[in-house]
């Protein structure tokens, strides 16, 4: 959705932006050909091989400033606590993730079983899976996954971790096939388990959340918020958040008096969604939908 993003950003010349999801620098470089030289772009990112590539592409231009770390503390970076005009998140694993089997994201192709996006930080998948009591998975797998028969699997990985460690993510995909079946095979069986495991493991609800928060912070009045989801976890927290600064609540016919709202956010065009071009010429986007916001310039009053 990278035209949709340049439109939402509406990116100028002489403006601050971050991106908080950095990848391997596709909306960067938009957002960088629109800067002119006072422009600014802070890049930020969980994955260490994603803040290299951004060195070795950028690290010559002056205009541009690269962090290693999750964009819920964007705050604290200064650069970016100074003001943005624009913030992005482009949410999920990227596919340069997903094509490298060591890195243990995708069941197509076998490799260890890790799916963090910071491989030097926290626990492995692995790990967790060979610690974590049987309740404790099939929550993971419902929550984050919405896997109907998220206890039968928590229970067949409980069973045959005792047998055989669960290392690498063939074996898990097996297992979780084993137990559902293959189906039509449109879709593997293994897709909701390995989606809500890498979740977890990241914290990727919960740094959204803290992320958003943070964004409203640190932009300016005018600023610009966009966010690429691919599934409905997400989706929902960001509507949510959009709605929350943006529209007053519901009215309460039990409350004798309604307290004002002052509303800090507007919202451009509610959920926008890929191209059937860009769909055809990039599968992955079918999922995902795009939520922009803009910072307004009001002073809200205290609580």
């Amino acid at each position: 959705m990278w035209a949709q993003v340049m439109d939402g950003l509406q990116v100028r010349r002489d403006g601050r932006y971050l991106d908080g999801t950095f990848g391997r620098g596709g909306h960067a470089r938009g957002v960088l050909d629109r800067l002119g030289p006072d422009g600014r772009l802070l890049v930020m990112d969980k994955d260490p091989e994603a803040i290299a590539t951004a060195h070795a592409l950028f690290g010559a231009d002056g205009r541009v400033s690269a962090r290693r770390g999750s964009f819920a503390g964007m705050a604290e970076w200064d650069e970016a606590a100074a003001g943005l005009d624009g913030v992005l998140f482009d949410l999920g694993v990227s596919s340069p993730q997903l094509d490298v089997a060591a890195r243990g994201f995708s069941f197509g192709k076998d490799g260890p079983l890790d799916m963090r996006m910071d491989p030097e930080s926290g626990e492995s998948a692995a790990d967790w899976l060979a610690r974590a009591d049987e309740r404790e998975i099939a929550d993971v797998l419902w929550t984050y996954g919405e896997e109907k028969l998220s206890r039968k699997i928590a229970r067949t990985i409980v069973a045959r971790r005792g047998e055989t460690p669960l290392e690498r993510t063939g074996q898990l995909a097996d297992l979780i096939a084993s137990v559902l079946g293959r189906g039509d095979g449109k879709i593997h069986p293994a897709t909701r388990s390995f989606q809500a495991i890498r979740i977890y493991i990241n914290r990727e609800l919960e740094d959204l959340e803290a992320g958003l928060d943070a964004a409203l912070k640190v932009l300016k009045p005018g600023g610009r918020l966009a966010v690429i989801s691919f599934h409905s976890l997400e989706d929902r927290i960001v509507k949510q958040f959009i709605n929350r600064h943006a529209k007053a609540p519901p009215g309460n016919r039990r409350m004798p008096v309604e307290l004002p709202f002052t509303p800090v956010l507007r919202d451009h065009g509610g959920a926008l969604r890929a191209t059937p071009e860009e769909v055809r010429d990039n599968p992955r986007a079918r999922s995902a939908v795009l939520r922009v916001a803009e910072k307004l310039d009001v002073q809200v009053p205290p609580a």
